[in-house]
């Protein structure tokens, strides 16, 4: 990365097209039991007599430890790179996952099991595969961002068909057991194999020696903590991720409870999915091209049209799948967003560690989430007041993302004591 060669986009993909593939195949084992979660909640709270709000609370256990220590495994992002943290977490993930099918109905267990799911998603949190695509690309970052990011769209549209079927022929036992022996053990092959990214080709240049990994301009954590345009980054994706998300583990209860049937529940969320890697791959071209404030908030305020549309009593399945196919385009953007912008205010500089942060906010909303997705249907026995809130917070954060000043140079700042401002982000 520290080269003064400046590759093209074709030129950087010509090199690095199996790291992508490695990266996103190892991203989508990371999304599987987000977006399998809503259709366990039902058979793990009728098995044991659960609440809605305990049996949807996994995700919130790992929510709530990723904030908590998202900061102190993005230095170590930075000190040790991408590959020695992704493997081993890959691999403690499956087995983990494996070990839900263990439950026995003791909500202690429930917590231990999801908590030692948490270090693995830490090790293979956004942030790692973030960093591995910003820190191979550069003039190709968005579409690079995007392709390895729609790694978590291709689980949110296969997950829900794959694990309603293993529920409905082997039960929710070994449904855990499947989806984390076969997804599980692709994802620790692909990158075993091609996993090598700028980390550790800087790694491979620089030998024993000391210093940070990548010898790059940006801007420090204390710099990071004070500037506005990433205050209103962060504002941003903590508001958008709590509603997304919310709605992506409650979506399977939301439809059934409108009268779809299982199964054509679980087939909605297939074009959802699909159309979030297209918004994946347009919106990094977009990227690449315009500046990020327009294309990310209005990307993100599309969504509001998902919310409004299931709001419709008794709405045909054509608008509520096209609400799904909606929603799927620009909720799929969400994180190539904020990896793309964080990159583009901060530099790659202590990227690990300012992303880092970014991850807790991350974490804290998709937290918050689910469970108050559970505690409104507990409370008002409907989804009614959580997607109206959906409406309004999808609104409030497209207004932050268009409100973001012209983004640096970094590429300038390497000669000079303080980066220029890009005049297309005006």
């Amino acid at each position: 990365m520290g080269s003064e060669v400046k590759l093209t986009a074709m030129q950087e993909f010509a090199r690095h097209w199996r790291m992508v593939l490695a990266a996103a195949i190892g991203f989508s084992f990371t999304s599987v039991m987000t977006a399998a979660t809503g259709l366990f909640i039902g058979p793990i709270s009728r098995e044991f007599g659960w609440s809605i709000t305990l049996a949807s609370s996994g995700v919130s256990i790992v929510a709530l430890l990723t904030f908590l220590f998202s900061p102190l495994f993005g230095i170590f992002i930075d000190k040790w790179g991408v590959r020695r943290l992704a493997i081993p977490g890959l691999v403690l993930m499956g087995l983990v996952m494996a070990a839900l099918s263990l439950l026995d109905g003791s909500v202690w267990q429930w917590f231990a099991v999801w908590t030692a799911y948490s270090l693995a998603a830490l090790m293979t949190k956004s942030t790692v595969w973030t960093a591995s695509a910003n820190s191979t690309f550069t003039s190709g970052r968005g579409v690079a961002l995007g392709l390895v990011l729609s790694g978590a769209a291709l689980a949110q549209a296969f997950t829900p068909l794959v694990t309603e079927y293993l529920i409905r022929m082997h039960g929710w036992r070994m449904a855990f057991v499947w989806l984390a022996v076969g997804w599980g053990s692709l994802a620790v092959a692909m990158c075993l194999l091609w996993l090598r990214d700028g980390y550790e080709i800087s790694r491979e240049s620089k030998g024993t020696g000391t210093g940070p990994l990548l010898d790059v301009p940006g801007l420090t954590v204390r710099q990071a903590l004070r500037d506005p345009a990433v205050l209103r980054i962060a504002g941003s994706t903590f508001l958008v991720l709590m509603v997304t998300i919310g709605l992506v583990v409650h979506q399977f209860r939301i439809l059934t409870g409108s009268g779809f049937s299982a199964q054509t529940a679980a087939l909605a969320a297939l074009p959802a999915g699909l159309a979030g890697i297209a918004g994946k791959l347009v919106t990094g071209v977009l990227l690449d091209r315009y500046p990020a404030r327009w294309v990310g908030g209005l990307t993100i305020g599309v969504s509001a049209v998902t919310f409004v549309a299931l709001l419709v009593p008794q709405a045909p399945v054509w608008v509520v799948v096209g609400a799904l196919i909606v929603n799927g385009y620009a909720s799929g953007t969400k994180l190539q967003l904020v990896g793309f912008l964080t990159a583009a205010y901060t530099g790659m500089r202590q990227f690990g560690t300012i992303f880092g942060l970014m991850a807790s906010l991350i974490a804290a909303g998709s937290g918050l989430g689910p469970v108050l997705g559970g505690w409104i249907y507990d409370t008002w026995h409907s989804y009614t007041p959580g997607l109206w809130a959906g409406v309004v917070l999808t609104l409030v954060s497209a207004w932050l993302l268009l409100g973001l000043p012209a983004y640096p140079k970094w590429d300038e700042a390497r000669s000079t004591s303080s980066p220029s401002n890009e005049t297309g982000g005006t």
